[in-house]
């Protein structure tokens, strides 16, 4: 009311409000990305979380070559390939105070018979080239391979020249540094390469610091940077995602782990045992050398930009090129990826080498349900632009502390509510979100529909209603008949 209602002088006063007429149109939830992980060893950096708009601004402000900067380089990489408008959010950890950085080493032998060039691969990630003349020496190969590795500032591992052979550590500490790989990519010409692959990485950080950052913010996908055998931080996810559950806080997410092993059996060993598990994920690719937290940040860069402009459809076929996929041999067949769900994994295809994500699912597989409730991401997806929906309708100035009055009572209140106004407004809702395919039946759910005044407390309206999430077309069956054609039979007159 523009003009106060006690006055009494003659006046005119009008007042400009806004009104919100969506009526129940649906507004997609604006997916954010939150990667935890750790920063280089050797870099100093700040503990707060921070947005990143590229891969270069993330590798400057914690280190190139760490678990950050390798994530970022698949979330937020300089040709434009990866999120796009999603916001990523990085919350940087500290090496735990007993960390303990995993080494390798390359010990070359041998006598040059020729002059060729070479390149020390890590986790597909290349040295710059280096070269052995005829007849090098061990001492000088050592020299030359050295300044090759630590020329690139990509590397995830330090290179420390030992004359006798190339010394490797990670460039962070903790267990998820054995997931590292060490090629010698070159010609055949006399010299060979011994490689000691990275081993003895132990105690990862705590996340629980980072997740005590995150607060009453929208972080709906998270990328865990640590390795997937690490169960404690899998726990950590798991207890933390229970409570983003709750009535007062509503604002589920998934956190995603990557997987690199080749068999289902080994794939699953974790994923299996956590049946109840609702909050972790993994994202795999069998056999790869492409570290795990890069495996999953490249499918989790496709996964969030369909999440973000589409939120009800599923993410099959959306192709994770940049990863390289193990060989052929290691490809999980149909019964593979159909028991791996079973066991809450998710699936990759791999087609004409490029690898396309299959099935995304939770570990959340009780035993005895044929269908859990929170196996897919996608309806997880659905349900946080669901609850997103509902706060813009209720969690408003127009509903909170209006007068609230039975529904057969007249008023002139304009403010006043009553419980069919909720009925209406979340009916409303339905039909929208029907039309968004988001849920079906629509019609049913608005039949669901029940709000009352509580009888024990007047200040209170109790509302319940059902929906029945959309499903997807993951399995297409098809029965497909043919026959032959034995020309037309003669008519004899």
């Amino acid at each position: 009311m523009g003009v106060d209602a006690s006055a009494v002088a003659r006046v005119v006063g009008i007042e400009t409000v806004f009104k919100n007429l969506r009526e129940g149109n649906i507004v997609y939830l604006p997916q954010r990305i939150a990667v935890i992980g750790q920063g280089n060893t050797v870099a100093v950096y700040s503990n707060d979380k921070a947005q990143h708009t590229s891969a270069f601004s993330v590798g400057s402000a914690y280190g190139f070559g760490s678990p950050l900067h390798l994530a970022a380089k698949q979330l937020l990489p300089a040709n434009g390939d990866g999120v796009g408008s999603v916001p990523v959010t990085f919350y940087p950890l500290d090496d735990h105070v007993s960390g303990v950085a995993a080494a390798g080493d390359i010990t070359p032998a041998g006598s040059a018979t020729a002059q060729g060039s070479f390149k020390v691969r890590i986790n597909n990630i290349d040295s710059e080239p280096f070269v052995i003349p005829v007849g090098a020496s061990v001492a000088a190969i050592c020299t030359a391979m050295t300044a090759a590795i630590d020329a690139v500032l990509d590397m995830p591992m330090d290179a420390t020249d030992s004359t006798t052979k190339v010394d490797l550590a990670a460039k962070w500490k903790g267990a998820s540094g054995n997931d590292l790989y060490i090629e010698v990519v070159g010609p055949s010409i006399g010299v060979t390469f011994a490689i000691t692959q990275p081993v003895g990485g132990l105690n990862n950080p705590d996340v629980q610091t980072a997740l005590d950052q995150i607060g009453n913010v929208w972080e709906t996908l998270v990328l865990n940077c640590m390795d997937i055998a690490d169960t404690d931080t899998l726990d950590l996810y798991s207890t933390f995602g229970e409570g983003r559950w709750g009535e007062l806080v509503r604002k589920p997410l998934v956190v995603f782990t990557g997987n690199t092993a080749t068999t289902v059996a080994n794939a699953t060993t974790v994923s299996d045992a956590r049946k109840t598990d609702r909050t972790n994920a993994q994202l795999v690719l069998p056999g790869s050398v492409d570290l795990p937290l890069v495996v999953a940040a490249r499918q989790l860069a496709r996964i969030a930009v369909r999440a973000n402009n589409n939120p009800p459809y599923d993410y099959g076929s959306l192709d994770a090129s940049g990863l390289t996929p193990g060989a052929d041999g290691d490809q999980w067949t149909y019964v593979d990826r159909d028991s791996a769900v079973k066991k809450g994994s998710s699936t990759i295809e791999v087609r004409d080498g490029v690898p396309y994500i299959a099935d995304v699912v939770t570990f959340y597989h009780p035993a005895g349900d044929p269908t859990p409730a929170y196996r897919y991401v996608v309806d997880i997806v659905k349900l946080q632009n669901i609850l997103f929906n509902l706060d813009l309708i209720f969690v408003t100035p127009e509903w909170d502390g209006a007068p609230l009055i039975p529904d057969n009572q007249p008023t002139t209140n304009r403010s006043a509510k009553k419980p069919k106004s909720a009925v209406a407004a979340i009916a409303a809702l339905i039909d929208n979100l029907g039309l968004n395919a988001i849920i079906s039946e629509p019609d049913t759910a608005k039949s669901s529909i029940v709000a009352t005044i509580n009888s024990q407390n007047p200040k209170r309206l109790d509302v319940v209603f059902t929906v029945q999430l959309a499903g997807n077309s993951n399995i297409i069956s098809i029965d497909f008949n043919f026959g032959f054609y034995f020309g037309t039979q003669p008519i004899v007159a």
